[in-house]
């Protein structure tokens, strides 16, 4: 179920000044099903998306066992903080929606870091594995002008370095490796960079109000 919690701290933190000047005015509503939704008057409804995954039973359970009971708890309950939530448009266009394709992708397995680099990409227009459906939004990254717009508007500027470079969780060879990690010690580095980025974000979170 959506919780009323999260969808009304996005509510607070977005309902801003938009890059290209306008202003983002957004209000939380149920749609026909009884699910939340942002809605405002310049793009699509949006919906939250929790941005990177603990991969904790998914995949077979082939990660059972790779952290202890206290690490997999603790790394569950920090994905779940503001600072590891999005808002993306909630219905799909000519296809998945841009929460469904990197969630199904096996080039992206819904991890944040491969979904930033192609959202950056787009901007450059530049292929990427989610090329096609990010095409489909192109009127709500318009909103933010620019990849640029689009990281200091959502408070993601940790999740970059110099010159836009994407902090990337585990070694990046431009979507040719599986993006799961392939030991315990890539999951550990997974996890410890994820809940890194996290709190630094949570923190601009709290430095914005």
């Amino acid at each position: 179920m959506d919780s009323q919690k999260l969808y009304d701290a996005h509510k607070l933190l977005w309902s801003k000044e938009l890059p290209n000047g306008k202003s983002f005015d957004l209000e939380i509503k149920n749609d026909r099903y009884g699910r939340l939704l942002i809605k405002n008057s310049l793009c699509m409804n949006l919906s939250s998306d929790r941005m990177c995954p603990h991969f904790d039973g998914k995949y077979n359970n082939r990660f059972d066992g790779w952290l202890s009971e206290l690490e997999r708890e603790d790394f569950k309950y920090k994905v779940r903080t503001i600072g590891g939530h999005i808002i993306f448009p909630a219905h799909k266009k000519n296809g998945f929606t841009i929460n469904q394709a990197r969630g199904v992708s096996r080039i992206i397995c819904d991890r944040f870091d491969l979904t930033l680099e192609c959202i950056k990409r787009f901007y450059r227009n530049e292929e990427s594995p989610l090329s096609k459906t990010l095409v489909n939004y192109k009127d709500f990254f318009d909103l933010f002008i620019d990849f640029k717009g689009y990281i200091d508007f959502f408070l993601l500027q940790d999740f970059i370095y110099q010159e836009e470079q994407i902090q990337f969780s585990l070694p990046f060879d431009n979507f040719k490796r599986s993006p799961l990690p392939q030991s315990v010690d890539e999951y550990n580095q997974y996890k410890k960079q994820t809940i890194d980025l996290i709190n630094n974000r949570n923190k601009r979170v709290l430095e914005s109000l």
